[in-house]
């Protein structure tokens, strides 16, 4: 499935040694700071189905890879309640220097493989915490979320192959691809390329026997949506 490109936005919590959020460490390890589960879960979905990946190598925390370069939250001051202390002393020159050292690159290369070889189908790959801090008494049940915009050609067979699967999917949720999408904007609705946005919940794959699992219940799915995107391309 070389023709099938999996992209993980908020793969890391790595901070460069030479920016200072202000936070305490802890954080890095939850949700605000990353996708939890996704590095491991996307690099084995991308051994399994042979598909390229690209995973963001910075956390949310310093650079919000997944939005646009003029968003008010790019470079959070806060997060799920949380301040980021060090982002706020940031001026405009300190800015435009983070977005030219790891937003710009990490979108031209994502610009520069769809170019190069356009895929059949991207997929979008994030996790989201069953309960927020700011919002603790909000339930999100869901097991799967799948996010889109206005192209719903991959989301919609994707809702359907991950239900019948007995999977409890969210459509547009936990919050909806219609408001937050930016990447899947830039790169698949902006070059006609259907994608395929999942959003796992992290407790289903905070360790190496979630991953695993969830590797085998996502792996057919997204084998099965790219065999009708092919077929119907094929048709065409």
């Amino acid at each position: 499935m070389s023709d099938v490109l999996l992209i993980a936005d908020h793969a890391s919590n790595h901070v460069p040694a030479d920016i200072d959020l202000d936070i305490d460490p802890v954080l890095l390890n939850q949700h605000m700071a990353i996708d939890i589960g996704v590095d491991p879960l996307g690099r084995l979905l991308c051994a399994r189905l042979g598909m390229d990946g690209i995973f963001g190598p910075v956390s949310r925390l310093v650079i919000d890879l997944n939005r646009e370069e003029d968003a008010a939250g790019l470079i959070p001051s806060e997060s799920d309640g949380f301040a980021i202390p060090g982002n706020t002393l940031l001026d405009a020159d300190g800015r435009r220097a983070r977005v030219e050292r790891f937003w710009r690159p990490y979108h031209q290369g994502i610009a520069a493989r769809i170019a190069a070889e356009r895929p059949c189908l991207i997929v979008s790959l994030h996790s989201f915490t069953p309960r927020l801090s700011a919002r603790p008494e909000e339930a999100r049940p869901w097991q799967v979320g799948v996010l889109y915009n206005r192209d719903d050609r991959a989301a919609r067979p994707g809702i359907a192959a991950l239900r019948a699967a007995g999977i409890v999917t969210g459509d547009n949720e936990p919050y909806s691809g219609k408001v937050l999408n930016a990447t899947m904007n830039m790169h698949a609705e902006a070059n006609a390329v259907p994608y395929l946005g999942l959003e796992v919940r992290q407790d289903l794959i905070g360790d190496e026997a979630g991953v695993a699992a969830w590797a085998d219940r996502l792996g057919p799915v997204i084998a099965e949506v790219a065999d009708g995107l092919r077929k119907a391309a094929a048709d065409r």
